[in-house]
């Protein structure tokens, strides 16, 4: 490589002409037509002439003679006719090479303004070449015409694009156009834009048509598609981020309505207990339809017998079955202030499995003989048939707790059992639950409810026993299953004995370790229990229903899972069961914003959790919502301190929440 020889490299898609200064190694520097100086690899360049320049002539005469050398190539490559030459080297179907093309396009002392020409000319039109930089190949006919098809589409992309830069204009201006057909295709490169970013396969498509549209921020995509009638205000984007499905499809709905709701007792497995004629309840919040869980107490010889009953679900959704493929797909239902998805088809959630009063339902129950202050003498776990006798609601109980015998000694005993935990190491997190509800009309309600109230306490506690009990159960039979561990917390920041503050909650809260979850049994720190795991809620979660099928393998129901099988399904799930709750989450958060966009002046108190370099981070006490507080010279907070102050600005769909000292 010689100075002052002219040489050209392919750079985004153009053929950029130079003229080499310096050569070393494998590399080159260059001066090329458009006055830059580039470092390129020698593998890199597409053609070597064999003119030379003067490098001494200055380099503005270099320029010059680049962009007249460059002109003439390009004259002489439009003079090509490539699908002639195509023509006559098809049939011989082997590599050809530049100076037999060369000789074939200009068959008169054909110099390096020549070649470089039919490189320029097969580059300009790769439908019936490809080629490296001194041979080139003819594709055959189904190439040529896939090629071809190809370049169609391109063509009718970009001036879908620049037609559609055009049609958003035209609605940024005001202009608000029903969607005809021809601009359903920008909207879906629009959507996907928005929604995944660069990350979208439409990335530089949508960039290109915010381009031309003179939009410079992408969030104006949402305010466009809302414009034009595609999106409402309020439309929930995660679900299509996050791809969760939100209706069940025909073959699904059929095939759930296949399924009996009728219970056949001959046709019942013998293991099965009759517990028909044993009282029990449900308790659940307020317009609950999908009821898994009852409860049992009875008095035995000064003891308790408590019974917790769990909806037999597996016994309708067959294991690698069409339902079950679904389900598993799901992984959860998702509990959204204005939308509940459910993880299994309401025929078979709130029909067939759900625990209504009087009718008839195979269940899993787990009993225990425990006294008032939870000592557990002896436990089992049995398949069952059950019959719920009365459907409460938390407020019921709260209302219940000192005039029903039941209700009372069952709170009593999850109490003790509670406090056990605790002498056992459990960390609890005592916080109020804040409940979002968008109604039909719009309006929007938020409640901040004690979950320390019997109703929702005694509950929790007896759904923790029973996990507890059967994951001790599936460890005695060395049975695999999805278990649940926990680490000690990274530190302790208040004893479980005293009164504790919601400042201390919320703080602990942060110093809790990820919950670890594998095929076999450890310690669960959090909770104060040797082993633990979730059954109680097949209807709402795979894993319970994963779990309630190892139980039923034990009595040999069905096959259960393999320990290789188990780990492969927490594998599996983890990816919907992480957007599923992060989808919840970012619908309250968006919901209470709206809900505080009416509540801009209003002043809330508030409490100090840290102070960063340039402002503190603080807690909405009535709302349970972080934002932070610029800070200032005038005034020093610290951690715990109760401050009142006026929210000045919120913007739900951009997760803004302001507020002011």
């Amino acid at each position: 490589m010689e100075n002052g020889t002219i040489v050209e490299y392919i750079d985004q898609q153009r053929i950029f002409c130079a003229v080499i200064l310096e050569a070393a190694d494998q590399r080159v520097r260059l001066l090329t037509e458009e006055n830059r100086e580039v470092s390129q690899r020698i593998s890199r360049l597409s053609h070597v002439s064999r003119t030379r320049l003067n490098v001494g002539r200055g380099r503005d005469n270099l320029v010059a003679a680049l962009k007249e050398t460059a002109v003439r190539r390009k004259c002489l490559s439009a003079d090509i006719d490539i699908k002639e030459l195509w023509e006559v080297l098809s049939p011989v179907g082997e590599w050809v090479d530049l100076a037999t093309m060369t000789g074939l396009c200009f068959p008169n002392n054909p110099n390096g303004d020549h070649e470089s020409a039919v490189i320029r000319a097969c580059f300009e039109n790769r439908i019936y070449f490809k080629f490296n930089h001194d041979a080139f190949f003819p594709h055959n006919e189904d190439q040529v015409q896939q090629n071809i098809e190809t370049e169609k589409e391109k063509e009718r992309r970009r001036q879908l694009i620049e037609n559609g830069g055009q049609w958003l204009k035209s609605v940024l201006e005001g202009a608000v156009p029903p969607v005809a057909e021809d601009r359903k295709p920008v909207v879906e490169i629009l959507k996907s834009y928005y929604l995944f970013g660069k990350d979208s396969p439409d990335a530089t498509a949508g960039r290109t048509l915010l381009a031309g549209a003179g939009i410079e921020n992408v969030e104006k995509i949402f305010d466009l598609l809302v414009k034009v009638g595609v999106w409402t205000p309020n439309e929930l984007v995660d679900l299509q981020r996050y791809h969760i499905p939100v209706e069940f499809s025909e073959a699904i709905l059929k095939k759930a309505e296949e399924i009996s709701d009728r219970v056949d007792f001959k046709s019942l497995d013998p293991c099965r207990r009759n517990l028909t004629d044993l009282p029990m309840m449900t308790i659940d919040g307020q317009g609950t339809l999908d009821f898994d869980d009852a409860i049992s107490i009875e008095s035995e010889n000064g003891y308790c017998r408590v019974g917790i009953h769990i909806a037999d679900v597996a016994a309708y959704v067959q294991k690698g079955g069409e339902l079950d493929q679904e389900v598993i797909g799901r992984g959860t239902s998702i509990y959204m202030p204005d939308l509940k998805i459910s993880m299994l088809p309401p025929r078979i959630s709130e029909n067939i499995c759900s625990l209504k009063v009087g009718e008839i339902r195979p269940a899993i129950s787990i009993f225990c003989k425990i006294s008032r202050y939870a000592e557990i003498f002896e436990f089992e776990v049995v398949p069952s048939i059950i019959k719920v006798g009365r459907q409460l609601s938390y407020n019921d109980v709260d209302m219940m707790v000192d005039s029903d015998e039941s209700i009372w000694l069952l709170n009593e005993i999850a109490c003790n059992f509670r406090n056990k935990r605790l002498s056992n190491g459990a960390v609890h997190i005592a916080i109020p639950e804040v409940s979002v509800r968008v109604f039909d009309n719009g309006d929007i309600s938020v409640r901040k409810s004690d979950r320390e109230s019997p109703g929702r306490m005694f509950v929790s506690e007896m759904m923790i026993l029973a996990n507890w009990l059967m994951a001790r159960f599936l460890a005695e039979k060395n049975m695999p299953a999805i278990f649940r561990a926990q680490h000690d917390p990274k530190a302790r920041l208040f004893s479980q004995k005293k009164e504790s503050t919601l400042f201390q909650n919320w703080m602990q809260r942060r110093m809790l370790n990820r919950v670890i979850i594998s095929p076999k049994p450890e310690p669960h720190s959090g909770l104060g229990l040797d082993k633990y795991l979730t059954a109680t809620s097949p209807i709402r979660k795979y894993t319970d229903l994963v779990t309630q099928r190892q139980i039923r393998g034990c009595f040999g129901l069905e096959q259960p899972y393999t320990a290789d099988e188990i780990d492969r399904l927490i594998q599996v799930i983890k990816e919907p069961l992480t957007n599923a709750a992060l989808v919840q989450r970012r619908r309250h958060y968006y919901w209470l914003l709206k809900y505080l966009e009416r509540k801009i002046g209003d002043a809330e108190e508030a409490i100090v959790l840290d102070k960063r370099r340039d402002h503190y981070v603080i807690l909405l006490t009535s709302y349970l919502a972080e934002c932070t507080l610029h800070s200032s010279s005038a005034w020093s907070l610290k951690p715990q301190d109760l401050v009142r102050v006026t929210i000045s600005h919120v913007d739900a769909r951009r997760d803004v929440l302001t507020v002011s000292l």
